[in-house]
């Protein structure tokens, strides 16, 4: 079996993606600024490691500890273990972009979403 992250929707797995680390990325609805987290699959969990925002905003201020570096800031969330990540996409506002390696994509297409608004659900998982 392969371990990765499975999409789910309606309490149905979409997509599996083989993957043990990738980045959400996406872009504040008000700021357009781009912010992303970057995870790890560790057993059955999700661990977020580093966080990034390109900027700061209405609602997009960096916590304490951040480094600004070329106008991004970056920081290490407290190591928080995961079962799930619920995310709601909406034709409304900007998608969530799933990256891995050097490539994103947008995680409603990926998880097949057709609904205008809809959660999609980020969980480790093997296949």
């Amino acid at each position: 079996m392969t371990a990765g992250i499975c999409l789910i929707v309606d309490q149905a797995v979409r997509a599996f993606v083989p993957a043990l680390a990738f980045t959400l990325a996406w872009t504040h609805s008000i700021e357009k600024t781009d912010w992303q987290e970057d995870y790890r699959v560790n057993g059955g969990a999700l661990t977020i490691v580093e966080a990034r925002i390109h900027g700061s905003g209405a609602g997009m201020e960096p916590p304490a500890g951040a480094r600004l570096r070329d106008g991004v800031w970056h920081y290490r969330p407290a190591a928080a273990a995961h079962q799930r990540l619920r995310l709601t996409v909406s034709t409304y506002a900007g998608d969530y972009r799933l990256c891995v390696g050097d490539r994103c994509e947008p995680l409603r297409e990926i998880a097949g979403v057709t609904e205008d608004i809809a959660v999609v659900e980020v969980a480790a998982c093997r296949k």
